[in-house]
């Protein structure tokens, strides 16, 4: 099994993995999923605020309690490329690669931009008044180093399309090595 991290600031076009994994038929875990399903299982409103907190509490003493859930989700996979977002510090990458075989695959977007497509994609966890307080606790958690120590960069500032081949041929590489 190879994985296949996924890192990104909120909104640079992580989701662009996902539509990729889909179309391929490769399973899809994200640790945004896990801490969703947690804030709806808690019969809690989705909001900036119940997101952040929910996900702090998941993160745990650590900061990889979420992480180790996805993992394991995607370790019990039976597919030879499996997709993992989410992950924001080093040593859950590290975490993971104890695990499996896996690259790091970074997308980046300018600021203005991200914050652009975060206000209308309409998320409840998003919001325009929001958007400087998440990047800093995405950085505080840790995610510029594996941005910055990526395996591979996806720049998505074009269009979808153009990412999702520039991702295509970035995966047909790890697969066939």
């Amino acid at each position: 099994m190879r994985i296949v991290i996924v890192v990104g600031m909120p909104a640079a076009g992580k989701n662009i993995a996902r539509t990729y994994a889909e179309k391929k038929g490769y399973p899809y875990h994200a640790t945004g999923d896990v801490v969703r399903a947690e804030v709806e299982a808690r019969g809690l409103k989705p909001g900036p605020d119940t997101m952040a907190q929910v996900s702090d509490e998941l993160r745990g003493e650590d900061g990889m309690g979420v992480t180790r859930v996805a993992l394991e989700k995607a370790l019990n996979e039976k597919s030879r490329i499996v997709f993992l977002e989410g992950m924001r510090s080093w040593p859950e990458i590290e975490l993971i690669r104890e695990k499996a075989e896996a690259m790091v695959v970074a997308f980046l977007a300018p600021r203005p931009l991200r914050r652009q497509r975060m206000i209308s994609r309409g998320r409840p966890d998003d919001s325009p008044e929001a958007f400087e307080e998440r990047d800093r606790r995405e950085i505080a958690y840790g995610a510029a180093i594996p941005i910055a120590l990526a395996d591979a960069y996806i720049v998505n500032t074009s269009t979808m399309d153009q990412a999702e081949q520039d991702l295509d041929a970035v995966i047909r590489r790890y697969d066939a090595g």
